[in-house]
């Protein structure tokens, strides 16, 4: 299994009250399938999964996950113990989003073994971003990442495209998917010859991102075209923390009920979400 295309990291939607808007979050999934993403994710960090409930996080799967079988679309669910990998092992999940330990700065030795004890229960994707967790990877570990069994691709996401996201994607492990994760990077990623990526900025135009993805492959003159437009869009999208402002952009366009955040995240800066609608 070599996961390519655009996986589009779905928000969480709140209704007045608060609750999940179950509705909304079934239409959003279908919106993006309709408009070219090959998958979607679940509980990722854009879907805000640290300030839902236990009972919120299983009906949020249990949305997502039906929108994907009906569709026959991947699924990826952000997991991080071998419990809640356990939990998904009957769930349909096509893989778990597994972030490298944070804060602990643990060592690429520790990361491999810490991967190595979950394996198992379903295919895993780790997630790289050491920005957030202080944990930097070389393209060597990523290998080594990359040779465990289970193991079938990554989120990279290192704030940039530096000598080791160079060096992997010049010689990248054989069935072992690199898919970027910093949306305003997308780009360069693709045309080095990342899968594809996960993209919450795919909320919106989600066809040009596909576009994108299949465009670095195939005709990289229509893809330079097509990337300064997304890449600005990203970039607004981003301007606060994420998803404040793609939950303000989906609410401003009539696509959720609400632009609501749970704490610690808070609503972003008018200015921003303004820019942020223009944009898109």
């Amino acid at each position: 299994m070599t996961l390519s295309g655009v996986f589009v990291p779905l928000v969480t939607p709140f209704d007045e009250a608060g609750a999940v808007a179950v509705d909304a979050l079934d239409r959003l999934a279908r919106e993006v399938l309709d408009d070219g993403a090959t998958g979607l994710v679940a509980l990722g960090t854009t879907g805000e999964p640290a300030a839902l409930t236990d009972a919120e996080r299983r009906t949020v799967l249990d949305v997502v996950g039906r929108v994907c079988r009906e569709r026959s679309a991947p699924l990826l669910v952000g997991a991080n113990t071998r419990a809640e990998l356990v939990a998904l092992a009957d769930s349909g999940a096509t893989a778990a989003l597994c972030a490298v330990p944070a804060f602990l700065r643990p060592g690429e030795d520790g990361v491999v073994a810490h991967f190595a004890t979950l394996t198992g229960p379903v295919p895993l994707v780790v997630y790289h971003v050491p920005y957030r967790t202080g944990q930097p990877l070389s393209a060597g570990a990523i290998r080594r990442l990359a040779a465990l069994p289970g193991v079938v691709g990554i989120k990279h996401a290192v704030g940039s495209v530096d000598a080791d996201t160079m060096d992997l994607l010049t010689n990248p492990p054989a069935d072992f998917a690199v898919l970027g994760g910093d949306d305003v990077f997308i780009s360069p990623m693709l045309a080095l010859g990342a899968h594809g990526g996960i993209l919450a900025s795919a909320h919106f135009a989600t066809r040009r991102f596909a576009d994108l993805v299949d465009a670095w492959h195939t005709d990289p003159p229509r893809a330079r075209a097509l990337s300064a437009p997304l890449t600005a869009g990203a970039a607004a999208l981003f301007a606060a923390p994420n998803p404040t402002l793609v939950k303000a952009v989906l609410h401003a366009r009539g696509r959720i009920p609400t632009p609501a955040v749970r704490l610690p995240l808070l609503a972003p800066d008018p200015t921003l979400v303004d820019a942020a609608v223009r944009a898109w």
